[in-house]
């Protein structure tokens, strides 16, 4: 299989995307790994490259304050635009990417394309629980406006997505509201309750923000606004808490050794709720796997992220998402 790398993309660009190329080159070796990028900046990152992964010129860059659609019709050597176009010509399997979100998601309309059948697509990162399982969330960056009927695709497309990348038999599907009763809500959540009840999938009803964290669902189903908001108040927290901790365990000598006590189970915590262990976010319901890695992604989230593409692609996930959208 051969994975497509946007190298120029994201804050530690290019050496954290070519530190995670050549890790992932190194444990994977029927993997080719693909970085696109400008060849004279990459070369001496890539002294000691394995022979399964190699450089695809491209001359330009899109930046994180570039107009997305702007950015992706006149950058046309962009790395991120023709990663893309590795994907939709076959030459690629999937493309990952920590650049531009607003970018990678014009790329995969206008140059990867949609699915037939799908309206639109979704992000879809996993949220990190407190029982270490995590939670697909979708959509959460696409699609500030979205209407009922897509709220059930985003639901049959998570529940697949579990199914196919996590080995989850009935992924537990529950929509965001500010309640758990049926008729709580929006016109918007009121009209998708019961499109969800139809769909084939194991609907258990609407979900509250507070509960997400404690795993009370396997896939969460919203439209961008409400996700992207329930999301920035989740990293909110966990930046507030962590750092009230650091202030309270340095404070004296007395909680300095409280601190050299607990300091495995922190560290554990830490890490159950670390994005870079769950790779990139696909975007969900394009003609290709097209996966976006956080902005600030360091080596080990490009190394996920390939690992997460290399399930998606071995199960073959865009094409069962194809089959259960047009019922075949």
């Amino acid at each position: 299989m051969r994975i497509a790398i946007d190298a120029m993309g994201g804050d530690l660009a290019p050496k954290a995307n070519v530190e995670g190329a050549l890790a992932a080159a190194a444990q994977w070796r029927d993997t080719e790994i693909i970085l696109v990028g400008n060849e004279k900046e990459l070369a001496p990152l890539l002294s000691t490259a394995p022979s399964n992964i190699r450089v695809h010129h491209a001359s330009d860059a899109i930046l994180a304050t570039d107009e997305p659609v702007k950015a992706v019709r006149r950058k046309k050597d962009a790395s991120m635009v023709v990663a893309g176009n590795l994907v939709r010509d076959r030459e690629a399997d999937a493309m990952i990417s920590a650049g531009n979100t607003g970018a990678l998601m014009i790329t995969g309309l206008l140059v990867v394309g949609r699915l037939r059948g799908i309206d639109r697509p979704a992000l879809a990162p996993m949220l990190p629980t407190m029982d270490g399982r995590g939670v697909l969330a979708l959509d959460l960056g696409a699609n500030p406006d979205s209407s009922a009927e897509n709220l059930q695709q985003y639901a049959m497309m998570g529940s697949l997505y579990q199914e196919k990348i996590n080995g989850l038999a009935e992924p537990r599907v529950g929509l965001l509201n500010i309640g758990t009763e049926a008729m709580k809500g929006n016109e918007l959540t009121k009209a998708a309750y019961p499109l969800l009840e139809q769909s084939p999938i194991r609907f258990i009803g609407n979900v509250e923000a507070r509960d997400v964290l404690n795993g009370n669902c396997d896939v969460i189903v919203c439209d961008a606004f409400a996700g992207n908001i329930m999301l920035k108040a989740m990293e909110g927290a966990a930046h507030a808490i962590t750092s009230e901790l650091k202030k309270e365990f340095t404070s004296t000598l007395m909680t300095k050794l409280a601190a050299a006590i607990l300091k495995p189970r922190l560290k554990n915590l830490v890490k159950k709720m670390d994005y870079t262990e769950y790779g990139g976010a696909p975007f969900l319901g394009l003609n290709g796997l097209v996966l976006k890695c956080h902005g600030s992604s360091d080596a080990n989230a490009v190394k996920n992220a390939v690992r997460q593409a290399r399930i998606a692609i071995q199960n073959g996930l865009v094409e069962a998402i194809s089959g259960r959208i047009s019922g075949k």
